[in-house]
């Protein structure tokens, strides 16, 4: 009986961490369906900032200011909770290939997410661990955070020197990782302005476009984490589904050991109670 008794405490705490489970899960579904109404609002304004910046490059393309190379420093978004499998794992292969591919010399990494910061405690490139998003709510406090350490790094030493930064994160849309160079407008050859007229200004041409693109950058920046958060929380999903399949096959064999136990316990039972009545009737 106390194996019985045994099993049925593990069949309990089974039940008990599938019902956990199941209200991450659920936690999961909710925030997908709120960072789906918010990246199709953010999708908008980032297109609407590139579509606005590249018509005023077509009347003003003296106000693009000339590229200079600068110290390469890759955003590394991961997760800043668990349960989604191999989420992080994916981002620093990503990371990985692409150094040994480009070749860049004295890059910085700026790891954002608990569970990623741990797995590059030891990386000789990593810059600086900043705590990542949990909800979309986040988000902008996040990346406050995440542009003053970047400021921070590019006026490092005082030198001024600038940085080029890349932005290696899980795509909700593609389902894979994504790097993505932050790059301001660029001129298109032959495309014409949605206008006839060009725009009239208040500002200089070229410090209207800095300001543009540092609106544009920022709200790039929001749309990149939502869609890596999205992603993250569908990894989450799928890998709690598995998770609460497996519970639930070892708790149903535990069931019907349980149950074969219980029989046997019956069994016995029946079994002296007939030896006891054998002893009274022949009394």
């Amino acid at each position: 009986m106390s194996k019985r008794r045994d099993m049925e405490t593990h069949i309990r705490s089974l039940g008990e961490i599938s019902g956990i489970m199941s209200a991450m899960k659920n936690l999961a579904v909710m925030e997908t369906q709120k960072l789906t109404r918010l990246l199709v609002a953010q999708e908008r304004l980032v297109s609407s900032m590139r579509t606005a910046g590249t018509d005023f490059l077509t009347f003003y393309p003296e106000a693009l200011p000339s590229a200079e190379p600068g110290r390469p420093l890759y955003l590394i978004i991961g997760s800043e909770r668990g349960f989604c499998g191999d989420y992080n794992e994916k981002v620093l292969a990503s990371v990985h290939a692409r150094l040994q591919v480009v070749g860049e010399k004295d890059p910085l990494l700026l790891a954002v997410g608990r569970k990623l910061a741990a797995r590059v405690s030891d990386n000789r490139y990593v810059a600086e661990r900043l705590e990542g998003v949990s909800v979309a709510e986040e988000v902008p406090s996040v990346m406050t955070r995440v542009m003053d350490h970047v400021h921070r790094l590019q006026t490092q030493g005082g030198s001024g020197r600038p940085v080029s930064i890349t932005v290696v994160s899980h795509d909700s849309e593609t389902g894979g990782v994504n790097t993505q160079t932050l790059r301001p407008f660029e001129m298109s050859s032959g495309r014409t302005a949605g206008f006839a007229d060009p725009p009239l200004l208040n500002v200089a041409p070229r410090v209207f476009l800095a300001q543009l693109i540092d609106l544009y950058l920022f709200s790039l920046l929001h749309k990149i984490f939502y869609s890596a958060l999205m992603a993250e929380n569908r990894a989450r999903m799928s890998h709690l589904e598995g998770a609460i399949q497996r519970l639930d096959r070892e708790t149903g064999e535990l069931e019907l050991k349980r149950n074969l136990l219980r029989q046997e316990e019956i069994t016995e039972e029946i079994e002296l109670l007939m030896l006891s009545a054998k002893r009274l009737w022949r009394r």
